[in-house]
């Protein structure tokens, strides 16, 4: 910020101090810009820190993948930086011992309740297998009131990473598939993640949106 302020005054000098209102807003927009290109790298860098080490379930894929998809996602329907930052860090509450103040702290109020948004409550002192619908029911309650867009991109994202998996591994040992994750009945995976696609069908028009549900129709051969 020095820097910029020196540079800024060496501008105004050379214009003799006048008129500098459209120097000052170029100078400004390209100084928020570059901030903001380095919200979205530390996340990724904060992101690959907190996974590190992690897995992609029964895979050996480094849990970082699936956030990049994740991000890469979200950037075909939005450009807003902070959904992005968002984005790639949308596990790292739930699954890493990153906390809500460190994101707050390092990324700012924003980037931080849509991570929070993105996390399901968790209840440590159960079986995971044992709060599975109940998880899942609470993510598609709160999407049915949820207001901000930018939410829901978010979750649109995110399944969608999981799905592509989900058919990738679909179409090599079919329905074995389901007893590698805590809920076994393919019926309830079928039930929620088209709750999902229903609760963010205003989505409808971004080609993410149809990827999700064209994946879902072969996945659970609706």
């Amino acid at each position: 910020m020095i820097k910029y302020r020196q540079i800024l005054a060496e501008d105004l000098s050379r214009f003799g101090g006048n008129n500098h209102s459209t120097l000052i807003n170029k100078k400004l927009f390209y100084e928020v810009k570059n901030m903001n290109e380095k919200l979205l790298d530390q996340a990724i860098i904060f992101a690959t820190n907190a996974h590190s080490g992690a897995f992609r379930k029964n895979s050996k894929l480094p849990y970082i993948v699936h956030p990049l998809e994740t991000v890469a996602i979200v950037s075909s329907m939005t450009d807003d930086i902070e959904i992005l930052a968002a984005a790639v860090l949308h596990d790292v509450i739930e699954d890493t011992p990153a906390t809500k103040e460190q994101l707050f702290e390092k990324f700012g109020e924003r980037v931080t309740s849509l991570v929070c948004a993105e996390s399901e409550e968790k209840q440590n002192d159960k079986p995971r297998e044992d709060t599975w619908k109940q998880r899942k029911q609470e993510t598609l309650d709160a999407l049915k009131t949820e207001s901000d867009i930018a939410v829901k991109m978010i979750i649109l994202g995110d399944k969608l990473s999981n799905v592509r998996s989900m058919y990738a591994e679909y179409g090599k040992i079919g329905d074995q598939l389901w007893e590698r994750f805590n809920q076994k009945d393919k019926k309830e995976h079928a039930w929620y993640y088209n709750g999902i696609a229903n609760a963010v069908r205003e989505l409808s028009d971004f080609t993410a949106w149809r990827e999700y549900t064209s994946l879902l129709d072969k996945i659970f051969e609706i």
